[in-house]
């Protein structure tokens, strides 16, 4: 898989999976370039191809009174700070039309959501600024019918495309990764898991979603062994007083060890 088309990604030439990384929402400067220099020394260190991951704004809330952003500007100039500080790309998910050009001043990767990925308006819109884009598979969607989604990325003159599944809805309040899709979306474009929102527990009581942080090395080691061609990890030096999906996130502490271990099960992968 070519990576050559995003600004500043490095290690291009390692056989490890590429990583998308980062706190679910800009919550602040400190907080980000915080997160960004940690994971820049150990995807460094393991020559993983990096994406800084997090959401300028957060559109899907449960409730009313939940976070959504410090300021649609001001975030996507913190990512463009972390861009520049570390000489990495980034990625952010957009939520409207009007997202796509503002988001593509600041960023390498448009993203967009599972719950709108089948609004062809807005993945047209995210296609037509030249930017990668990241197309989240819906919970309810097949993962064949991505193969749609995908094609309109394409229609629009924009090969730069990617899928990344985020599980698929198990009864109410349950997600659950089925790894027969990943070689089925892997024909239509790379694919990438995701991993903390797929062990999301959303639709809870309360209107705040819970989750399963500790499978987390479960989910992510399947991914590695079934091929993914990259991951997607939330994480946070502080989960739970992050601001969005701290239920399900990874410790900060904990990733150089996760990641060692997933680098080591890919080189055995890549030995057979």
């Amino acid at each position: 898989m070519n990576l050559q088309n995003i600004p500043k990604i490095k290690h291009t030439d390692a056989k490890n999976f590429f990583l998308l990384c980062g706190p679910c929402a800009i919550e602040g400067e400190e907080m980000a370039l915080r997160i960004a220099e940690k994971v820049v020394k150990i995807t460094n260190k393991l020559e993983i191809p990096y994406v800084f991951k997090g959401s300028f704004k957060k559109a899907n809330r449960s409730r009313v009174d939940s976070f959504t952003g410090i300021g649609d500007e001001k975030a996507l100039k913190i990512l463009k700070k972390v861009s520049e500080t570390f000489d990495i790309p980034t990625v952010t998910d957009i939520h409207e039309i009007s997202d796509a050009d503002l988001a593509a001043q600041y960023v390498d990767v448009l993203q967009i959501p599972a719950f709108l990925v089948r609004q062809t308006d807005l993945v047209v819109a995210a296609a037509e600024t030249g930017k990668v884009v990241n197309l989240k598979k819906g919970q309810f969607m097949s993962p064949e019918s991505m193969k749609h989604a995908v094609q309109k990325v394409k229609d629009s003159g924009n090969n730069n495309v990617w899928i990344t599944d985020r599980g698929t809805m198990f009864g109410y309040q349950d997600m659950i990764v089925d790894f027969r899709g990943i070689p089925t979306m892997r024909k239509f474009a790379p694919t990438v898991l995701d991993v903390t929102h797929s062990l999301q527990q959303p639709n809870q009581s309360e209107g705040i979603t819970g989750g399963r942080p500790d499978m987390i090395e479960t989910i992510a080691r399947a991914g590695i062994v079934n091929n993914v061609d990259g991951l997607f990890i939330e994480t946070h030096f502080d989960p739970a007083n992050a601001k969005s999906d701290g239920a399900n996130m990874l410790h900060l502490d904990n990733l150089e060890k996760l990641l060692t271990n997933l680098v080591a099960i890919r080189k055995t992968i890549n030995s057979l």
